[in-house]
Order: C-alpha cells, then sequence, then structure tokens
C-alpha cells in the first residue's frame, strides 16, 4: 500500500519533495484539517494529502 510514511512513495506520486510535502501537509493542517461534519475519515492526513497530490 503507498502512504506517506514512508518517503520513498512521496516523491514519485506527486512530484513533490520530502520538504515541499511535509509544507503542504502542515499548511493544509493550519488551515482546518480536524473539521468533522460527515463520516470521519480512515487515512491519516498525511496519506489523504497524497493521494489529491498524485490525482
Amino acid at each position: 500500500m503507498i502512504s506517506a510514511d514512508d518517503p520513498k512513495w512521496i516523491e514519485p506520486f506527486s512530484g513533490l519533495s520530502e520538504v515541499k510535502f511535509a509544507r503542504l501537509v502542515a499548511l493544509v493542517r493550519r488551515r482546518g484539517d480536524d473539521v468533522q461534519r460527515g463520516r470521519p475519515w480512515r487515512l491519516p492526513l498525511e496519506d489523504r494529502v497524497l493521494l489529491v497530490a498524485t490525482y
């Protein structure tokens, strides 16, 4: 499974370096990661950001 826990997956799938990916995750977290509407997420925030960046 592809996960942000293993840094080797970040750059090939998202095109972002580890540092830029960490900045992106921090930005998303600051801007409201924990808005709880609807069903709770099963994936951690880092994996959700990687999923969207890959898409």
